[in-house]
């Protein structure tokens, strides 16, 4: 894709953002760990993540999973500040496909087809948005990009979360050096 191209792509998304975005965002996610599986609406998860506070069954889920509810909030919600731009660079790149792919580990479609274009776009949507949940201009979080994720269902593989967390810090952090590994 030349450059021209994925900065079109930016702006519409971008664009995209700041109109009623709604439409083609996640309406519901499938959180699963090991054989136990749980759909519940992206504005359920999304208060867990704002305010700590358990749906019966988020807390469930949790106590029969054996996962601390702290921590998963903490990987729903710390954020990594990326520049939207760059970030649309690497993600577009034999490189980003990579970091897409750890990531979709985690979070991907019920169908595991265009997971990375849906992730790549939840992203760069996440990463463009206005202003952040965290209230941050070019801060994404996991639950934006769930949020953001542009089907009505995400699956999140909770037994992974942790690595897709770390991915998307390292990706932050590595924005620029990930640039220089590309080649033009």
């Amino acid at each position: 894709m030349s450059l021209l191209n994925r900065s079109l792509l930016l702006l519409l998304i971008i664009a995209f953002s700041l109109s009623n975005g709604s439409a083609f965002a996640a309406e519901n996610v499938v959180i699963k760990y090991r054989i136990f599986r749980e759909s519940l609406s992206v504005k359920e998860l999304t208060n867990f993540a704002q305010t700590g506070e358990l749906s019966t069954s988020l807390r469930v889920n949790f106590a029969l999973a054996k996962q601390q509810p702290k921590v998963i909030r903490g990987y729903l919600t710390e954020t990594v500040t990326v520049n939207p731009v760059l970030l649309d660079r690497v993600l577009n790149s034999s490189v980003g496909n990579i970091v897409l792919d750890r990531i979709g580990e985690a979070i991907h479609t019920p169908s595991r087809k265009a997971d990375r274009q849906a992730l790549r776009a939840a992203l760069i949507l996440s990463a463009s948005s206005e202003v952040s949940n965290s209230g941050n201009k070019n801060n994404i979080s996991l639950i934006e990009i769930i949020q953001n994720y542009p089907a009505s269902e995400v699956e999140v593989e909770g037994e992974v979360l942790e690595r897709a967390y770390r991915q998307l810090r390292q990706l932050g952090g590595n924005v620029q050096d990930l640039l220089l590994k590309i080649p033009f």
